[in-house]
């Protein structure tokens, strides 16, 4: 007796998952329009997809979660007009605004950060770049020290980037620079046009040729289509991108994207499996809005993909305790990345 149709359906997005998961685990890859099937599977067939998603992690990387933290280093008044950021000066949100952080407080967050479990730290700062040659120089003095000091590897996201800042970058340790593309570049224009998508790949461009790993990702909830969630992924593997923050949008008060609604936390899993199967080597770690989104989903995330988690707060939004989420890697049975200098 045939089964019904609905059936028929669940069974063959069940099937579907395990025959792209086998081809992709045998060196194959997934096409644009799987990947789209895919970021459509049903409730009934999440968890296979999430299941097969963390095979493919399990089968490229290993078992580790790579630990990050980041810093704050100069908040507000940002010429830009990113639509999802509190720290622009076209929002009123009411951010804290403060200049460049002194060197002494750079280096306790980097400590603090270590405490909390963090193999690498990365100094942000709000702004277009970072032109001003004092402070430049002042980045470039605190990163080494950190590396030297604390014992942590060093990043940054000094916002649009020169090949000559790259290079000193290069010199004083610095092995991630980042730089999101923040959406897929379809929809690019529709979230920020004080600056183009061309001027990303500028700085994405220099700090490769630098020969420092770019770490590059987006957020989740900017209006985009689940087609663009895919068009973002494949963007950043045509980029060669090793390592993937995937924020999720925590509306903030002022902005243009203030009552934009909340993700669904399935539909923010399926989305990450899906980035999986598109981009199976890579460095994937769920970042800003996962506490306000995922709720008590969260280690779903990292049996379902992902191998790396940001703690301690984001850029002007606060995170859970270091401590919950060091507790939950443990009782998933993974092991954290070691510090590599």
């Amino acid at each position: 007796m045939a089964l019904p149709t609905e059936q028929q359906t669940h069974v063959g997005s069940y099937h579907k998952i395990l025959s792209i998961t086998d081809r992709i685990l045998n060196g194959g890859e997934i096409t644009k329009e799987e990947a789209i099937e895919l970021i459509h599977t049903p409730d009934e067939d999440t968890m296979i997809l999430l299941a097969m998603a963390d095979k493919i992690k399990q089968h490229f990387n290993d078992n580790s979660v790579d630990i990050c933290a980041i810093v704050n280093a100069r908040s507000g008044k940002c010429p830009e007009n990113c639509k999802f950021c509190a720290q622009s000066a076209h929002h009123n949100t009411g951010v804290q605004e403060y200049p460049f952080m002194d060197d002494d407080s750079l280096l306790e967050a980097a400590k603090k950060a270590k405490k909390a479990g963090a193999i690498r730290f990365s100094i942000v700062t709000s702004g277009r770049n970072t032109s001003n040659p004092n402070e430049f120089n002042q980045i470039l003095r605190v990163l080494k020290q950190i590396r030297e000091e604390v014992g942590l590897e060093i990043c940054c996201s000094l916002g649009l980037l020169t090949y000559e800042q790259a290079l000193q970058l290069k010199e004083v340790g610095v092995t991630r620079y980042h730089s999101n593309i923040e959406t897929a570049p379809s929809h690019f224009p529709d979230i920020c046009t004080t600056h183009s998508y061309e001027d990303k790949m500028f700085t994405i461009d220099n700090a490769k040729k630098a020969g420092i790993r770019v770490c590059s990702g987006g957020i989740l909830g900017l209006n985009e289509t689940l087609e663009q969630r895919v068009e973002m992924a494949f963007e950043l593997k045509r980029l060669n991108i090793d390592s993937i923050p995937l924020n999720i949008l925590n509306p903030i008060k002022g902005t243009p994207f203030e009552d934009n609604k909340a993700l669904k936390p399935m539909e923010i899993l399926r989305t990450f499996a899906v980035f999986r199967f598109i981009l199976p080597k890579a460095l994937i770690r769920t970042a800003g809005g996962r506490e306000v989104n995922l709720r008590d989903l969260q280690s779903y995330a990292l049996k379902g993909g992902l191998n790396g988690i940001m703690v301690g707060g984001y850029l002007t939004t606060g995170g859970r305790s270091p401590q919950d989420d060091l507790r939950m890697i443990d009782d998933l049975e993974l092991t954290r990345t070691a510090v590599q200098l």
